[in-house]
């Protein structure tokens, strides 16, 4: 960070975020830097959101110079793009691409070509131009030719000045609307200084500094020309160096230190005219640059040659070379040397010294001239840059087509799904779906049914048991999961985890397969393991309170899931507010919205379908579709029916067409209906009889309570059989426009129902109506339709897949070669501390000491812990976590013994953390810092040295900065 390129990387970087106008920047920086991170998330404080600071992990020991590091540091380039491209960029700017030789900084651009552009900043090409003094190391030169690589790889070059970019253009043969010149600037830091002489004398006195004195600074370096600096000092006449001392103000290693005074005494200066001044802070270098009577900057060779204009800010008269980029830098010809003449150089030293005049003019000019440069021009220029080149990408993009090239072969698509025979309507919603969207995909069937009865899928579709998926799944280039809460989809949670795809969630809650499926579980108690990694201690302190009915009412614990998928596809808006209701809003950007789809019927012949059923041409027969269940309201519409005109009515008939169960609620449901005549449930009927209740019926009653996020397939029956329906105001049927269907409260009374179908009976204009918007709705939900939006997601996910593919990235890394099981558990770990997380920031109590002590030890931290976990603000996940000596872990022993749950078990994994997440230590003994990957990250410690009550307690969720809601209150 203090070096000249640091320097100037951050300040473009602030200049950057602060000149940033409609885009979305993010600072990208590696974790094996912590202090360095640290320091620049305080640089940035103000300029861009804390969330906006990323950090990446990699294998280390890196560094290039050493052959033995080579796998790592290969191993590390593929882990850094992947990491880049998951952030789905347009641009990523490296900051300093020539970095890693001799630390373990990771910088490339060698696998990202096709997934974003590129842009690194140019600072010169010395070492390939005098590759004789700079490459004659194989290690070195391996290592810069390497990074010559990345260089051309890179779409945009931000070269530091005209010579830079010129350089560019003629030795590495860059079209020039590649290169840009965005120049240079220097800190606020650099100005004229009003130094009283009490401090100028005390600043000399430190340094050596007896008498006026001509400045260099800038690095000890053959191209830097200090040799020849002394020389040209020396050839000064008597009285002139009498006047002057020559300080070379840099930090100096021993060795140079020892030739430079050689080299001056070999040119008879007496001892005390060359002044080496070490490392000098920022403070004092602006000081000297103010103190000096001369600045003069004899390099060879520069990118930009900063030095000089940091002089000129400062008032200090400054001359220069008059080679490379320093003539753009000074601006004044008068004040330029040739750098390879001692006494070209020598004399114009001895010019400005012996004319005042001469002095005054060119401080007048250099602060002029530093007027001219600034960081905001410099990130305009960049920022301009980068949208060119964007737009130039797009546009080669949208115009590309490939001449000759054969078609590309059709994706190959694995589709998990339940499918007819099985009684589920999400088996034929598939059936619906597939031979549509086979207009788009070689499509092969993932089943766990032992037939399938449709022959035009099951002879027109490969069949693929589980078992066989589990080996072959790697060679799809797609997976589609059908999700829902029955247990016609517990094989899919493994399959998922194992092999991750995209995720149609035609059920938000699936806590009921899962709750279902506990015995089949090779891991004890499994439902509530995933209770907890959705929902927290919380959650599973209320399972046992409340029983295990009310706690898969009550969560959706369906987090593994989410996580695991690609992309999700969802049926209603409902269930994407559900995900950002109980996870965050964050987790709203992996779902994608598609109409659930439903075919038109062929031509309906209303009559038949009545004689079928034996109903008369004058009756009305109004029809309720789908299982019966307390969520379904189907009591709600058996006592509306008894109280409404219509039930009176001896042509009016009311038909549940679907099976009841024999708990409590179906019993006393075909209690109820038991003296009503005209009021009957069908039980189980085939899909043929149930299409002809469809086309007999006169309209229809669906209504739901307690929503999980489904979308009714029967609502969607009803319509393209253009049945006016009556719905209430719940979950996804809120989604329905107005004209479609005639919508009640969501808790409705029964009075309302009553209304609403009486209304339906009397008024034929109004049942027209609604059945002329149902079709019209419908058919813009056609399988043929919706399989086209099927496409389009399953693309667009396999895309954002494409840029973020860890099976890609270690297919990459396996082409490296051999590595020790060492490396590849650092490879895995990087790339496993690299995934993006999602859902609540995670308050982190460190236990270590509690968890230690016993049961009996420390009770009011341990009720305050508990009171924490009970009372954590929305958007926050309360976490108790121990220090075991090597890295912090999940106290979970401990807490599940804290809230009753000893019978229990789920281990203590590793704990993982990221930016905005706290680490908590309650007590004067607890740890008071964190782990350096965890400080890189940007994770805050927060220490409470007595934390035993109440009032500590609410001060510490005080303390909590709102975030949102990721958890239902």
């Amino acid at each position: 960070m203090h070096r000249g390129i640091g320097r100037y990387s951050l300040a473009l970087a602030q200049a950057m975020a602060r000149n940033n106008v409609g885009h979305d920047l993010r600072i990208v920086l590696n974790e094996r830097f912590p202090a360095s991170v640290t320091g620049l998330r305080r640089a940035f404080d103000g300029l861009v959101p804390a969330s906006s600071i990323m950090t990446f992990a990699t294998p280390a020991p890196s560094a290039e110079a050493s052959p033995d590091n080579m796998w790592r540091l290969l191993a590390a380039e593929r882990i850094r793009e992947h990491y880049l491209a998951g952030l789905q960029p347009d641009i990523v700017h490296v900051a300093s691409l020539f970095e890693g030789l001799s630390d373990d900084a990771v910088v490339s651009v060698l696998h990202g070509r096709d997934r974003f552009a590129s842009a690194v900043t140019l600072y010169d090409l010395i070492p390939l131009m005098r590759q004789d003094r700079y490459l004659g190391d194989p290690n070195i030169a391996r290592w810069y030719h390497r990074k010559l690589e990345s260089l051309k790889n890179a779409q945009l070059l931000l070269a530091i000045s005209g010579s830079a970019r010129a350089e560019a253009i003629s030795e590495l043969h860059m079209a020039p609307d590649a290169v840009v010149n965005i120049s240079s600037a220097v800190d606020d830091i650099f100005r004229p200084l009003d130094l009283a002489p009490d401090a100028r004398a005390a600043l000399l006195r430190r340094f050596g500094l007896t008498r006026s004195f001509i400045m260099y600074t800038g690095g000890i370096d053959y191209r830097k020309n200090i040799e020849g600096l002394i020389e040209a000092y020396a050839r000064l006449p008597a009285p002139l160096r009498a006047q002057y001392q020559l300080a070379v103000v840099c930090s100096v290693q021993d060795a140079d230190r020892q030739r430079l005074q050689r080299l001056a005494a070999g040119c008879d200066l007496p001892a005390g005219d060359l002044v080496l001044t070490g490392y000098v802070s920022d403070d004092d270098l602006v000081a000297l640059y103010n103190c000096t009577s001369l600045f003069v900057f004899p390099s060879l060779h520069e990118g930009f040659g900063l030095p000089a204009l940091e002089a000129m800010a400062c008032g200090a008269p400054v001359i220069g070379s008059n080679s490379s980029s320093i003539p753009e830098v000074i601006g004044r010809t008068d004040a330029l040397f040739d750098p390879h003449s001692i006494d070209d150089i020598s004399a114009a030293i001895a010019a400005v010294l012996n004319d005042p005049a001469r002095q005054a003019d060119l401080r007048a000019h250099g602060l002029v001239q530093a007027t001219r440069f600034s960081w905001d021009a410099s990130a305009r220029r960049a920022i301009a840059a980068f949208e060119e080149t964007h737009q130039r990408r797009q546009a080669a993009r949208r115009t590309s087509v490939a001449v000759g090239a054969p078609p590309a072969p059709r994706p190959r698509l694995a589709f998990v799904s339940p499918l007819p025979p099985e009684r589920s309507g999400i088996a034929d919603c598939s059936a619906d779906l597939l031979p549509e969207l086979a207009n788009y995909y070689d499509i092969e069937l993932v089943l766990a049914q032992d037939q399938m009865d449709d022959p035009n899928l099951r002879d027109r579709f490969p069949q693929r048991s589980a078992d066989w998926f589990e080996q072959h799944a790697h060679e799809f280039d797609r997976i589609v999961y059908q999700f829902g809460n029955s247990t016609f989809h517990a094989h899919m949670f493994g399959l998922l985890e194992r092999h991750p795809g995209i995720v149609v969630l035609h059920d938000f809650f699936l806590s009921g397969v899962l709750n279902h499926e506990e015995g089949n579980s090779p891991l004890p108690n499994h439902y509530c393991r995933m209770l907890y990694q959705s929902h927290g201690y919380h959650a599973l302190a209320e399972e046992k309170r409340l029983g295990r009915a009310a706690s898969c009412h009550t969560y959706p614990c369906n987090k593994s899931v989410l996580d695991h998928a690609v992309g999700v596809i969802a049926h209603s808006m409902y269930s994407i507010e559900l995900a950002q209701r109980w996870y965050g809003p964050d987790l709203a950007g992996k779902f994608r919205f598609l109409p659930l789809q439903r075919p038109l019927p062929p031509v309906v012949d209303k009559a038949a379908a009545r004689r079928e059923l034996g109903v008369a041409e004058d009756d009305i027969l109004i029809c309720s579709f789908g299982i019966l269940a307390a969520t379904k309201r189907n009591d709600d519409i058996v006592e509306s029916w008894i109280d409404s005109a219509a039930g009176r009515d001896p042509r009016c008939h009311l038909v549940f067409v679907g099976e009841v169960g024999n708990d409590a609620f179906g019993i006393e449901l075909r209690q109820r209906i038991a003296a009503h005549p005209r009021i009957r449930i069908t039980g189980y009927v085939s899909e043929a009889s149930y299409n002809t209740y469809l086309a007999a019926a006169d309209g229809a009653i669906q209504l739901r309570r307690g929503s999980r996020g489904e979308t009714s397939g029967s609502v969607l029956d009803c319509l393209s059989y253009g049945l006016p329906t009556i719905v209430n105001a719940h979950g996804s049927a809120v989604e329905m426009p107005a004209t479609v269907c005639l919508q009640i409260a969501d808790d409705f009374s029964i009075a309302e129902l009553v209304t609403a179908l009486d209304a339906l009976r009397v008024d034929r204009g109004l049942r027209e109506r609604l059945s002329a918007a149902a079709r019209v709705h419908v058919e813009a939900r056609t399988p043929a339709r919706v399989s086209l939006l099927y496409q389009e997601a399953i693309e667009a996910f396999t895309c954002a897949r494409a840029r973020n593919d860890e099976r890609r990235l270690v297919c990459g890394i396996a082409t490296i070669g051999a590595a020790g099981g060492s490396d590849l558990m650092q490879a895995a770990a990087a790339v496993a501390a690299n995934r993006t997380r999602r859902g609540p920031h995670q308050l982190l109590v460190d236990v270590t000491r509690l968890a230690a002590s016993g049961t009996g030890a420390a009770s009011a931290q341990r009720a305050a812990i508990a009171v924490l976990m009970e009372a954590a603000p929305v958007g926050w996940r309360v976490e108790p976590v121990r220090y075991d000596g090597k890295c912090y872990r999940y106290a979970r022993r401990f807490t599940l013994d804290l809230i009753g749950r000893a019978d229990l078990l789920i281990e203590d994994a590793v704990a993982d953390a990221s930016v905005g997440d706290i680490v908590l230590a309650l007590g004067p003994e607890t740890a008071t810092t964190l782990p350096a990957a965890w400080q890189a990250r940007g994770v805050k410690l927060e220490h409470y040295e007595a934390a035993t009550g109440t009032v500590q307690v609410a001060q510490i969720l005080a303390r909590l900065a709102p975030v949102p809601a990721a958890r239902q209150a």
